[in-house]
């Protein structure tokens, strides 16, 4: 699905060079569920960002497939971005002059290529999936956050991405709705064989990764995974 070789970014402060990340590999398998956790400032976000395709890294490779995506135009980049994968942020990035169900449908209408009816069928449909439909006239800032959030997967799902990159998912809920939002996103990824990328500096429910990574300093290593109990 996604293989990254040698990743590193770096960034000047004067004369003083950052490590960002460094020397980051990472594969990420078909419907597997990748869990990256560390301090602020470790370099996970970046390390998201480079892997998503919206940051080029100084060095190494990032491949979907076959294809190093940053040997491709930011055009491809953009449309790759668009089609094969998803995008969930702390803060939502819902658009408030439009109406939530308008927010879900808006990547698939600049994806093209479909009649709007059938956009906004397939949106309320996943609006459905995340216990939404109540909701489709309301526009963000009558949302609870927790309610924001479910509404940004569902926009991240309309174009049934292949990976699903979240940046702090569930950083501005409290503890039962975290629980709520990872668990949501595990039945999704476990329906629809879609991968996971998650990071984040607070813990994420017990047996919800497949694979574990610590982040600390922008230098990537491999942890126990934690296992649910039976």
């Amino acid at each position: 699905m996604i293989i990254a070789k040698n990743v590193t970014k770096t960034y000047k402060q004067g004369t003083k060079t950052i490590h960002a990340v460094e020397n980051v590999n990472l594969r990420v398998t078909k419907g597997e569920r990748v869990y990256i956790h560390g301090p602020s400032g470790a370099g996970k976000s970046t390390l998201l960002h480079i892997l998503g395709g919206l940051s080029v890294p100084s060095d190494g490779s990032v491949a979907v497939g076959e294809k190093d995506i940053y040997n491709m135009s930011d055009r491809q980049r953009s449309f790759l971005r668009n089609k094969r994968f998803g995008f969930i942020f702390q803060f939502y990035h819902l658009l408030p002059e439009l109406d939530i169900l308008e927010n879900v449908m808006l990547p698939a209408m600049i994806a093209g290529g479909e009649r709007r009816k059938k956009i906004r069928e397939r949106a309320a449909q996943f609006l459905e999936d995340v216990n939404m439909t109540d909701r489709l006239t309301h526009k963000p800032s009558q949302l609870s956050g927790g309610e924001a959030q479910r509404v940004a997967i569902a926009r991240a799902l309309i174009n049934s991405p292949e990976i699903l990159f979240c940046d702090e998912p569930a950083g501005n809920l409290d503890s039962a709705m975290a629980e709520e939002i990872y668990a949501l996103i595990r039945n999704i990824s476990e329906a629809n064989n879609m991968s996971v990328v998650v990071i984040s500096h607070q813990g994420v429910n017990e047996g919800f990764a497949n694979t574990e990574y610590a982040m600390t300093d922008g230098i990537m290593e491999k942890t126990e995974v934690r296992r649910l109990q039976i």
